[in-house]
């Protein structure tokens, strides 16, 4: 839903700021098309894995300072990076030793696990990758976690998201924001809709789509990361075995895996061939089966819990809260310090209306992981819910201290400026919010409270 009534341009908003606002002009819209044409004439870049000419509209410097502009935002919408300290640092350390065999090897990189239990591993331009608990379960052995990763690095190296962008630019097909991001994809699920109801991100909604031709070469630059950094090339094939099996079984837990890394046979037959072939002389390398295991132990004691957030995620889905409430109940009685058992159940509660409820397991999961964002984001949506506005001011304040960029913090925090009566302050958030984004209910209603206020001329 657009702004029906959109912000005249020769218009000033009357604030306490020296920034002069204004809108997105169908002018600023063509020189920002016609930037990225003239882009078209300096655009070519060497593949730093094929070593040819193809178009780059985005340099090096811009993927990572993408990179670090929304990775932490897709971390949290992943209910942060893993509060299991030492598994997280094995990730760690696995993943920088095949990044030295990379052909970006000077990439600033970073390995996270992160807490959420859908199946899936992901790549941000600057080397950002994030593995989630759900596919750390399905793997067997090290050889299979380090495919994964160089999978994930294949991308990296081989600049698909770069690329990727360069044609949305060709085409002026971005937009401002938040949303500029490319790969960003309307949710239309009913938890999508939850999710954007509660301010929030979805899993995955950061993340870039890849082509089937991306994939293959992903596939491939990974066994030869693999073969080089001393682990047998069947590590690719048990991977591509596990998706290949999920991938003829397809539900919630691996929505995001399939719609971002498309699957086929043809890629785990692409595997076994090479493994046979390319690399026959590498197959007697180590699998580190035992390693893995070890370092996974304590996230296997609770899979069983893991299993009933996956239940539950994918009821909430469904919308079938009453149900999705007991199995977040079953995986909280198994670990009920865990933080994303605790911000599911919040959500849960949220969805059924119950606010107090919501709040208590928010309140949980701040204390469980405090230095993780999402929490105090949704217990400041509970507080709002029950006019607790002071409350809710200072969650979206903690919120936004923790994890900067969301531009949904602005208009939350200026709803709780208002139910406290305080109109200039709640004013400058909605004017900071507007200035991020154009769309929707909720630029509606800062835009009618600017006007109603005299804050428009």
């Amino acid at each position: 839903m657009v702004i029906r009534e959109a912000i005249p341009h020769d218009e000033g908003i009357m604030m306490h700021s020296k920034s002069k606002p204004r809108g997105i002009t169908r002018r600023d819209f063509l020189y920002t098309g016609s930037m990225a044409a003239a882009g078209l004439i300096l655009g070519c870049a060497t593949n730093p894995v094929t070593g040819t000419s193809q178009l780059m509209l985005v340099s090096e410097d811009t993927e990572i300072s993408m990179d670090r502009q929304h990775s932490p935002h897709q971390f949290s919408a992943d209910y942060g990076v893993l509060q299991d300290r030492k598994l997280n640092e094995y990730i760690s350390r696995t993943g920088q030793g095949m990044a030295s065999q990379t052909h970006r090897p000077k990439m600033p990189y970073s390995f996270q696990g992160v807490n959420a239990v859908y199946v899936n591993a992901y790549a941000f331009p600057g080397g950002s990758i994030g593995i989630t608990r759900g596919i750390l379960l399905k793997l067997q052995n090290e050889a299979e976690l380090a495919a994964l990763i160089g999978h994930e690095l294949g991308h990296v190296n081989a600049r698909h998201t770069a690329s990727i962008m360069s044609t949305q630019l060709m085409t002026m097909a971005v937009v401002g924001g938040v949303a500029a991001y490319v790969g960003i994809r309307s949710d239309s699920s009913n938890a999508g809709i939850l999710a954007a109801q509660l301010g929030l991100l979805t899993s995955g909604v950061l993340l870039a789509k890849y082509s089937r031709d991306n994939e293959r070469q992903a596939d491939e630059l990974g066994m030869s990361y693999i073969v080089k950094n001393g682990y047998t090339p069947d590590g690719m094939v048990g991977l591509m075995s596990i998706l290949n099996g999920l991938s003829k079984n397809k539900g919630e837990i691996t929505q995001v895996l399939f719609a971002t890394h498309p699957m086929s046979d043809e890629r785990y037959q692409d595997a076994v061939k090479r493994a046979q072939s390319a690399y026959a002389a590498d197959q007697g390398k180590p699998n580190f089966r035992e390693r893995y295991m070890d370092h996974t132990a304590d996230l296997r004691k609770i899979e069983g819990a893991v299993k009933e957030m996956q239940t539950g995620e994918g009821l909430m889905a469904k919308q079938k809260y009453p149900e999705a409430q007991t199995s977040f109940s079953k995986a909280l009685q198994e670990a009920p310090e865990d933080y994303a058992g605790l911000l599911m159940m919040a959500k849960c509660q949220l969805a059924q209306k119950k606010n107090d409820e919501a709040k208590q397991y928010a309140d949980r999961a701040k204390e469980a992981y405090p230095k993780e964002a999402q929490a105090f984001h949704l217990s400041g949506y509970a507080n709002l819910r029950k006019k607790q506005y002071e409350a809710a001011l200072q969650d979206f304040t903690g919120y936004e201290t923790r994890l900067p960029g969301n531009p949904n913090s602005a208009f939350f925090k200026g709803v709780s400026l208002e139910g406290m009566g305080k109109k200039d302050p709640a004013a400058q958030e909605f004017y900071r919010y507007l200035k991020q984004v154009q769309e929707g209910d909720q630029a509606q209603y800062a835009y009618r409270r600017l006007k109603q206020w005299g804050y428009l001329k």
